[in-house]
């Protein structure tokens, strides 16, 4: 019996690849590759290239590989371009997704681990935010997420299909082989690491007059292999029958951008050139898990903690390779 990962050339999902042919399951990947890297993932792993949109390339790969159950990371998840493109993340995210499930719910695949994100909370009233604060989303990425989630609460009441929904903080950092190589790149971390080795001239930094303490927003970072785990774990939850969860992944402590900077430029040794910048539309100043449900339901706890360690881990990645996955 294997498992089915959904978008697993990309950043997370290749590294939960990785974590589940290390815990000796069988995995097969299925992504379209408009984001992904082929490299990413190790070539031993039964690779189809498609749209999870496409019902018979699903079915046909659940019935080849004697798929028993789904990590699900397809998905477009740049806010600003579902912002610019909110119909590209409607059908993409949404349409499709629905079409996959009904695949995956007619094979009879009955267990599901969902790639969610904090963005469905939105502006937070509660800082660390618990999973019971009220969901509402302030751009179209956030809402494909929140949709899917309802959809899924409607799929175990109707048919049977257990799910475990993670909604992820901030991702960062890189294992020995995996790292994180977007094109477009819009996260921080990589972002800094370009500037320090001379591949960016400055950093933005989008808002200097936030209610914190050195006036930039706060965001709660978590290693992209502990991130791995939590699904490696869910999946595990859902084998022992248990039932359908909504789980935050963070580790409850905030760093605001300045001092990712800071730290980033203790890690490289380099000078950062930082360039101040007005808001952006919809950036919250806080955004901080509780994550004490996901250790008592899956016992889960972050282990790759501290900034240090987790930009660290992305800069050693970054100089085996500087060129991402075509290096």
């Amino acid at each position: 019996m294997a498992v089915l990962v959904t978008g697993g050339a990309g950043y997370i999902g290749s590294v939960t690849v990785e974590l589940l042919l290390e815990a000796g399951e069988d995995v097969v990947v299925l992504d379209d590759l408009r984001r992904g890297h082929r490299d990413a993932v190790d070539p031993s792993v039964p690779f189809h290239t498609g749209s999870i949109g496409d019902k018979p390339l699903v079915e046909r790969i659940v019935q080849d590989h004697a798929v028993a159950e789904c990590i699900h990371f397809a998905a477009f998840a740049y806010v600003g371009e579902s912002v610019e493109h909110p119909a590209r993340y409607f059908e993409n995210n949404v349409s499709q997704g629905i079409a996959f499930l009904s695949a995956l719910v007619e094979a009879r695949v009955s267990r599901l681990v969902f790639s969610s994100t904090c963005a469905t909370y939105g502006e937070p009233e509660q800082v660390p935010i618990p999973e019971d604060h009220r969901q509402m989303p302030s751009n179209p990425y956030g809402w494909t997420k929140l949709f899917v989630e309802r959809i899924l609460d409607s799929y175990d009441v109707a048919y049977g299909l257990r799910s475990v929904a993670l909604r992820y903080f901030n991702a960062a950092g890189a294992t020995a082989a995996r790292g994180e190589d977007h094109e477009p790149e819009t996260h921080l971390i990589p972002i800094l690491l370009d500037v320090a080795r001379g591949k960016r001239s400055h950093v933005s930094v989008f808002g200097n007059d936030y209610p914190t303490p050195d006036g930039t927003a706060i965001r709660d970072y978590i290693h992209v292999r502990d991130l791995a785990t939590a699904h490696v774990q869910a999946l595990r939850h859902l084998r022992r029958n248990g039932e359908s969860e909504r789980l935050n992944l963070g580790t409850g402590t905030g760093h605001s951008v300045l001092e990712v900077i800071s730290t980033a430029r203790r890690v490289t040794g380099e000078v950062i050139e930082v360039q101040m910048e007005g808001r952006r539309a919809g950036d919250p100043a806080r955004l901080i898990a509780q994550p004490a449900r996901a250790e008592s339901l899956l016992g889960w706890k972050p282990e790759l903690t501290g900034l240090e360690t987790i930009i660290r881990s992305a800069w050693e990645w970054r100089q085996r390779h500087p060129d991402g996955y075509s290096s």
